[in-house]
């Protein structure tokens, strides 16, 4: 069997509950991605509530930027809501597609979990959820300007210095990252699609880190 085609578990199958609750699946998920819908946000609560009467429970809220994205998208923010049911292990994702500015309803009321998940959104991304208990920053200084996940908040340019002397420019750092060049680091994610290099593994200082 190859190992990057997963494998079919009848138990864990959600066709069945995606059709049940008119869920539309999302057409830019991989066929190697875990199954997700695409939920409306006004609907997004409502189908919440259903999914806890059959026992799932919320893992995981995040909230992305696709400004930059090579291929389009409905809209430039989705918040990813990663559902999942303890005892038969089904799981499913709940995507949510945003406008600039767009509030979402909070999941507060339907899960506790969603409390500091959603403000961690909130402070990265900048989606305001509505009836959220608590809607305050959770990990940025509270006079910090903006959301650092947005693809279009600056990035600090304070220049690191290595032990051998040599200081990384942030600018051309981050331009390797990018995908704009080759990068400066020398790791194997430098690489760019379609470049071929013979990586030598760094070698460790003698008598071990320092």
């Amino acid at each position: 069997m190859d190992p990057l085609t997963p494998r079919q578990d009848a138990s864990r199958d959600v066709t069945p509950l995606m059709q049940e609750l008119r869920l539309t699946p999302d057409p830019f998920a991989g066929s190697l991605s875990e199954p997700t819908a695409v939920v409306e946000p006004g609907e997004l609560r409502h189908v919440a509530l259903h999914l806890k009467s059959r026992g799932f429970m919320l893992m995981d809220s995040v909230g992305i930027d696709y400004l930059s994205y090579p291929q389009p998208r409905p809209k430039r923010f989705a918040v990813l809501h990663n559902i999942y049911h303890p005892y038969d292990h089904r799981r499913i994702f709940l995507r949510v597609w945003l406008d600039d500015g767009q509030p979402l309803d909070s999941l507060s009321p339907v899960w506790r979990a969603a409390h500091y998940l959603e403000r961690e959104v909130y402070d990265l991304i900048g989606v305001e959820f509505t009836d959220h208990p608590d809607l305050r920053k959770i990990l940025t200084p509270d006079d910090l300007e903006g959301h650092p996940l947005r693809k279009d908040f600056p990035i600090g340019e304070s220049p690191t210095l290595f032990r051998e002397g040599r200081f990384l420019d942030p600018a051309a750092f981050r331009a390797g990252l990018s995908g704009q060049d080759g990068g400066l680091t020398g790791w194997r994610g430098s690489l760019r699609r379609g470049s071929v290099r013979d990586m030598v593994p760094p070698v460790m200082p003698e008598g071990g880190p320092k």
